[in-house]
């Protein structure tokens, strides 16, 4: 193997392994407040809780950015029907796969 090979095959191994400690980084861990309280003592949010907070995302986000109390996701949530909502409402607001289409005809 000639040194220039082996230097390709270090720079190609070392960027692997960048870009592989990358995307770890940005792996979701597990949410502890899946089917908990909040803390005014309500139970979780479900489907329809995440519709609205996925519609009102734009607003929320920008709030977020001024104040400690707004966050943009609820952790307090049922799991997997309220990330459905969620998404689906920031679709609607967006214009999602429909409004894509629309734009171009």
């Amino acid at each position: 193997m000639t040194s220039r090979a082996r230097v390709r095959t270090t720079t190609a191994v070392a960027t692997a392994l960048v870009v592989l400690l990358v995307v770890s980084a940005c792996a979701a861990g597990p949410n502890p407040g899946v089917d908990t309280q909040t803390l005014g003592g309500a139970g979780p949010y479900g489907f329809w809780w995440g519709l609205w907070q996925g519609m009102i995302l734009p607003v929320t986000f920008v709030v977020s950015l001024f104040t400690d109390t707004v966050s943009v996701y609820e952790v307090h949530n049922n799991g997997n029907w309220y990330d459905v909502g969620y998404v689906l409402g920031i679709s609607m607001v967006f214009g999602g796969p429909l409004g894509a289409r629309r734009a171009r005809g």
